[in-house]
């Protein structure tokens, strides 16, 4: 798991990871929220999952475990998960559900100031101000907590560096053969 905030890097790291990682697949959880809100009209959700943010429908955090589970099954490849994942009851759900399909699961938290953050947003084309700017501040200060996995810093690291940290500290793993 990649976690950090929008910009923070974890897209592209994965996309560096996948070929370095024997037998494994990038499993990238948006794609079902972004499915779940275009099945499940708004008027359907309980009244809690009416937001702007599809992580707040218990059906995405049940069905990215689920998927998990039925495509390990079917193509038996190591996931590389790329995700903004901050809120407890959500990361606790997919992080123990990915516990549970694969006691190997490593968790990164992509750390990175709001200020660097705000400016790889804008590198990248997000709209000054827009959803992704909003989640910043929340996001980055929610990921500081030690729950969330082995934290990289990444305001002065380029990808590669990034992905060196996380090889090597899977690499290191004595649980691993």
């Amino acid at each position: 798991m990649i976690n950090g905030a929008f910009g923070s890097g974890k897209t592209s790291a994965a996309k560096m990871l996948q070929p370095l990682i024997n037998n494994s697949m990038i499993y990238d959880p948006e794609e079902i929220g972004y499915m779940i809100r275009k099945l499940i009209p708004e008027d359907c959700r309980d009244e809690n999952e009416r937001t702007d943010d599809f992580q707040d429908i218990e059906l995405w955090r049940i069905l990215t475990v689920k998927t998990a589970l039925e495509v390990k099954r079917k193509y038996n490849k190591h996931f590389i998960v790329p995700m903004t994942i901050y809120k407890e009851e959500n990361f606790n759900h997919i992080y123990n559900g990915f516990k549970a399909i694969d006691e190997d699961v490593y968790h990164f938290s992509l750390l990175a100031t709001k200020e660097t953050i705000y400016k790889r947003l804008a590198k990248r084309g997000d709209e000054f101000g827009g959803w992704q700017y909003q989640q910043a501040p929340k996001v980055v200060h929610a990921l500081e907590d030690d729950k969330f996995g082995i934290h990289i810093v990444t305001d002065d690291l380029e990808t590669n560096k990034i992905v060196e940290i996380i090889l090597k500290a899977i690499d290191q793993d004595p649980n691993l053969t």
